[in-house]
């Protein structure tokens, strides 16, 4: 079973009552699953279910792996009820695997669906001071690593992000230069707060996240660099 259950992290404007929404979707249904996995006379053999990299908080310039403890604030907290969640699963027997995915790079969605109409006018920049970490993942690797882990010998948390993280002011430059535009228009952290409400701050979080179980399962990345992956994700 692979349950990626949620509401959107940026399909609206964030406030308390988003921020309750954004909660129960993710851990009221990861609980119901769980539990209805661990009724069954036949469980399933796998889990693989949905959480972030927001489990780790802001690190800073520290690297960090799945053996790194959680954060404090918001998102942290979130990410480790979710994950919990998942508990009666494992104790029917069956293997429960983490997703703690990253920034995810694609056509048509993920991050870049928001980017690509300022930066394709001239118009892209970094986020606020651009030196936060930023722990990306193409889209075709995301969904082959699911792939991958449905039948790997693996269980717990797996980091879902490349396996070179970048600072935002070399995503945002790497961008510009794959559509052949200026990236040089920082957006400000109060803008963000602005536009996105509470969800800002956490826009500007620092996380240099290393895939280091996954990689070490034995996975190999279609695109282990940010120029390849945003170069297929934009058709180039």
């Amino acid at each position: 079973m692979v349950n990626l259950a949620g509401v959107g992290v940026a399909d609206r404007r964030w406030d308390d009552a988003y921020r309750a929404l954004f909660r129960s979707s993710r851990v009221g249904s990861t609980a119901t699953l769980a539990a209805a996995i661990a009724a069954a006379g036949r469980p399933p053999g796998v889990l693989l279910n949905s959480s972030a990299v927001g489990f780790y908080g802001d690190t800073g310039d520290t690297e960090v792996d799945e053996t790194s403890p959680a954060g404090d604030g918001y998102f942290p907290q979130v990410c480790q009820a979710w994950e919990a969640a998942t508990a009666p699963a494992g104790k029917a027997g069956t293997r429960v695997v983490l997703l703690r995915t990253g920034v995810v790079v694609g056509r048509g969605g993920g991050l870049l669906k928001p980017m690509l109409p300022l930066f394709r006018l001239g118009l892209g920049g970094q986020l606020g001071n651009g030196r936060q970490w930023l722990p990306w993942i193409s889209l075709a690797d995301w969904v082959a690593a699911v792939e991958f882990l449905l039948t790997a010998e693996v269980a717990g948390p797996v980091n879902l992000t490349g396996p070179a993280p970048v600072r935002n002011a070399e995503f945002s430059r790497t961008l510009g230069r794959v559509l052949h535009r200026p990236a040089v228009l920082p957006v400000p952290g109060f803008a963000l707060r602005l536009v996105l409400g509470q969800f800002g701050g956490e826009a500007l979080m620092s996380q240099r996240v290393l895939p280091a179980v996954l990689t070490a399962a034995g996975y190999r990345f279609t695109h282990p660099d940010l120029e390849s992956a945003l170069r297929w994700s934009v058709g180039r």
